[in-house]
């Protein structure tokens, strides 16, 4: 689950400074980003990722998560707003993000 704590991080840093080019290089070049309950996406690729963030970038940190599913990453989270959800993460060999689904409650 460290390396879902480390992206958890780098979003809040890049909330925090704008800085989503950075981030958006935590997803590998050809990942897949989709939102469920929200009417956004899916985003294909590093570039439609960053732009998405870059466009309408998101204002709220999370501000917990806990795992529901270890051997998957699958973590339940909460805003710092008090919103949440559920996000899936699968990872590409390189260890960059290579599928993130993200469900808002």
């Amino acid at each position: 689950m460290d390396r879902v704590g480390q992206h958890i991080d780098a979003f809040n840093h890049a909330v925090g400074t704008g800085d989503w080019q950075t981030f958006s290089k935590r997803f590998a070049a050809d990942a897949r980003m989709s939102f469920v309950g929200v009417p956004a996406g899916p985003y294909v690729g590093r570039p439609a990722i960053a732009e998405a963030y870059e466009t309408n970038p998101p204002t709220d940190t999370i501000a917990t998560f806990e795992p529901t599913n270890p051997t998957s990453d699958t973590v339940r989270f909460t805003w710092s707003s008090g919103a949440g959800g559920t996000m899936r993460f699968a990872w590409a060999p390189t260890g960059e993000v290579r599928e993130l689904t993200v469900t808002f409650d």
